[in-house]
């Protein structure tokens, strides 16, 4: 009813600058729920050396009311500059700069009056949403301490959900196992801070001692390859998975309380 009672209907134009065939899955999703919605959206298939100028481009372009790049593009740290070559008016995702700035320090608002929300990448605040709604959010206790006493594993430290979602739910007062291919670090919520922020510790741990401890374990390696071992996940975790391929192994149904084979849905629901 929002979208209906506007003069003219906000458009958000997608760049594919890859051969992923799962953001072109994701493209296709995003559009036909956008239209759903009475939204515009334009997919521009472009090589990914033109996207620097087509991202300034559609900055510049007032007929576009959202920019949206399907990542991976190079894999690397070129794609952080990507994301921040997006102009902060324009951006879906909350990657840019200034949006990764106001989650890492957790705080939600742009403004001093507090009437313009920061945005959250959608895959973390759809694994958030999704956590919530099964019930590991606990709403009895005070804002901010939700997941005070979970115990988490997020399996996956990229910049774009991996890292922003182990954030987030430090933030929300879990200590949570950031693990990667290289290390594990522990994104805890530090009470002495002036800024209810969480701190990165790393540590030299391995996955079969943290695993066996979280009441929460979510996935998401983009490798077909990857299995999280069954037999290290604790009985009744919650096991969420948010990678485009399945990194829990069957049996993960024999041992967990609630299992969540993807949050695709959900996330372009927060799109």
């Amino acid at each position: 009813s929002e979208v209906s009672q506007k003069t003219e209907t906000p458009k958000l134009v997608g760049f594919l600058a890859n051969d992923d065939p799962y953001a072109e899955k994701y493209a296709q999703s995003s559009s036909r729920h956008l239209a759903e919605a009475g939204l515009g959206f334009e997919l521009r298939q472009i090589p990914r050396e033109e996207l620097v100028a087509a991202i300034k481009e559609a900055n510049a372009d007032s007929s576009v009311s959202g920019i949206l790049v399907y990542y991976p593009v190079y894999g690397d740290k070129r794609d952080q500059e990507l994301q921040d070559m997006v102009d902060p008016t324009k951006d879906v995702e909350g990657l840019n700069v200034v949006y990764n700035g106001k989650l890492y320090s957790n705080d939600r608002f742009l403004d001093d009056d507090r009437t313009r929300k920061a945005i959250l990448p959608c895959t973390p605040l759809a694994v958030v949403k999704v956590l919530d709604h099964i019930g590991v959010y606990d709403h009895a206790l005070p804002y901010g301490n939700h997941l005070r006493g979970k115990t988490v594993a997020v399996v996956n430290r990229s910049e774009v959900v991996g890292r922003p979602l182990a954030a987030l739910l430090a933030n929300d007062g879990a200590k949570v196992y950031s693990i990667d291919i290289n290390d594990i670090q522990v994104f805890e919520r530090d009470p002495a801070a002036s800024v209810n922020s969480y701190t990165a510790t790393a540590t030299g741990l391995k996955p079969e001692d943290v695993v066996p401890l979280c009441d929460v374990v979510i996935t998401g390696v983009p490798a077909a390859g990857y299995k999280m071992p069954t037999h290290l996940l604790k009985p009744g975790v919650v096991a969420v998975n948010f990678a485009s391929v399945r990194n829990f192994e069957p049996e993960v149904k024999d041992v967990a309380s609630i299992y969540v084979p993807s949050v695709g849905k959900v996330t372009v629901s927060m799109l």
